[in-house]
């Protein structure tokens, strides 16, 4: 008989007893982490809040019909804003990175590239860019806003909610005096601040 099987402090007997709980932990966390996510929005009623994240340089169609080949970068920066990136290696261009998150849409990425030559602009290489309307348009909130309430209560309405009221609260109310009570005379001597 092979005493190495029977040991159970042996390498692989040990690695064995190791592995098999170690396997069951991690396939129940695979399994639990879909429960977890079902769970965290309760089945799809509530979801989370996920900010909106705009990063970059906003760039309407508006502004890139505004160059003109042959403006300085001066010119460019005044109309474009500052580039995203700008970069020594490539010192003829300037790269407009626009990258725009939020939760429920398709996230939106677009590029806009200007290229110099002599420090002046040469052309400008850019992707479908939206108007200006249309871009705040695509800012608005997703959803709907709701009903707005009327804030003015009809004579019937007031008649009703009078009728509700405890008898306590429907107490004539006196008008106010037409003249203010006198305000008290302002203290001309005060205390010392600290004992003498």
């Amino acid at each position: 008989m092979n005493p190495a099987r029977l040991d159970p402090t042996s390498t692989p007997r040990r690695a064995a007893v190791w592995a098999v709980p170690l396997l069951l932990t991690l396939s129940g966390c695979s399994a639990l982490d879909g429960a977890s996510a079902r769970l965290s929005n309760l089945g799809g009623l509530i979801t989370p809040y996920r900010m909106d994240i705009l990063q970059g340089n906003v760039v309407v169609r508006e502004q890139v019909q505004a160059l003109q080949p042959g403006m300085t970068r001066e010119q460019v920066q005044a109309i474009l804003g500052t580039p995203l990136v700008a970069s020594v290696f490539h010192a003829h261009r300037w790269d407009y990175v626009f990258t725009f998150q939020r939760q429920g849409q398709p996230p939106q990425r677009r590029v806009v590239t200007v290229f110099f030559r002599d420090d002046r602009l040469e052309r400008v290489q850019a992707d479908e860019l939206p108007t200006e309307e249309e871009f705040v348009a695509s800012l608005q909130v997703r959803r709907p806003p709701g009903r707005v309430p009327v804030l003015e209560a009809t004579e019937e309405q007031l008649q009703a909610a009078e009728s509700k009221a405890p008898a306590a609260s429907r107490a004539p109310v006196e008008p106010a005096s037409a003249a203010p009570a006198p305000a008290p005379a302002p203290a001309t001597s005060y205390p010392p601040l600290e004992p003498r």
